[in-house]
């Protein structure tokens, strides 16, 4: 009967507990634009440039397009993603998806594409650009 209460109150402290214990997740910030690096293999040149969310924006024969871009508080360890969409466009004009997924700036490796001519990766999120958001064009 002893060994059930102590039970018993286990039980309860332990329950009291995961309620007032809760994991704090750090906020997300959605930003409007994503910088990305683009490498092209033949030529060896190295491309930095924004794209608004929504936006597509071809480099070379890819067509990329960011559907959101996250950062965290500079409080908060780094993490900068994004989800993207890429497409290989034919010398006939035709597209094929070849890529769809989350890139992460902090593993550029990770989720990178290595295309036969061209490598992107993301390098940041970002609030403003340079560049006239694709409403005021």
């Amino acid at each position: 009967m002893n060994i059930l209460r102590k039970l018993a109150r286990f039980g309860l402290g332990l329950a009291v507990w995961a309620l007032l214990v809760q994991p704090v997740w750090a906020a997300t910030i959605a930003n409007p634009i994503a910088q990305f690096a683009g490498l092209d293999k033949i030529t060896g040149r190295l491309t930095k440039f924004d794209v608004y969310i929504d936006e597509t924006v071809q480099y070379g024969a890819l067509q990329l397009t960011p559907r959101a871009c996250y950062t965290r508080p500079l409080t908060e360890t780094p993490r900068t993603s994004v989800f993207v969409e890429v497409d290989q466009v034919s010398l006939r004009g035709t597209s094929k998806r070849i890529f769809t997924g989350w890139m992460f700036a902090e593993s550029p490796a990770l989720n990178a594409i290595d295309h036969a001519v061209y490598d992107l990766w993301l390098v940041s999120c970002k609030q403003t650009s340079e560049i006239k958001p694709p409403s005021e064009r």
